[in-house]
């Protein structure tokens, strides 16, 4: 049964790789907003993915997050996902990023389950199309 307020972290360090002028995001060697909703995106799936069944996995519905404070090279990025509602196969996630010196984002994340066959047929048929 997944539980409400279960929660998971994941860190990453800022590296060259994957600032805001390395993705193309913008023009500022600092974590990129893509990176930090990711690292978030990642936290809420490996948290989920710890109640589902076998053959089961996750996929994001929707995430939307603020990006409240520039990170530089070399600090430390932490991302946690606490499941807030489980609504069936929609599962409600709280999301923040962290770098050493405090709160960088923050936001809400949906996953869907879905069956990992199914799902990975449905994207096969659109290239029968």
């Amino acid at each position: 049964m997944i539980q409400v307020g279960a929660s998971f972290e994941l860190k990453t360090k800022v590296t060259e790789q994957n600032t805001a002028l390395a993705v193309g995001s913008g023009d500022v060697p600092v974590f990129a907003t893509p990176m930090m909703m990711a690292l978030m995106e990642g936290a809420a799936a490996q948290c989920l993915a710890q109640f589902l069944e076998e053959g089961k996995t996750s996929v994001g519905g929707n995430i939307s997050s603020s990006h409240v404070s520039a990170t530089p090279v070399g600090m430390e990025v932490r991302a946690i996902a606490t499941i807030t509602e489980v609504d069936g196969k929609k599962v409600k996630f709280a999301i923040e990023a962290y770098d050493e010196a405090g709160l960088i984002g923050k936001g809400d994340h949906l996953r869907i389950i879905v069956t990992r066959d199914r799902f990975l047929q449905g994207a096969a048929d659109k290239l029968q199309k």
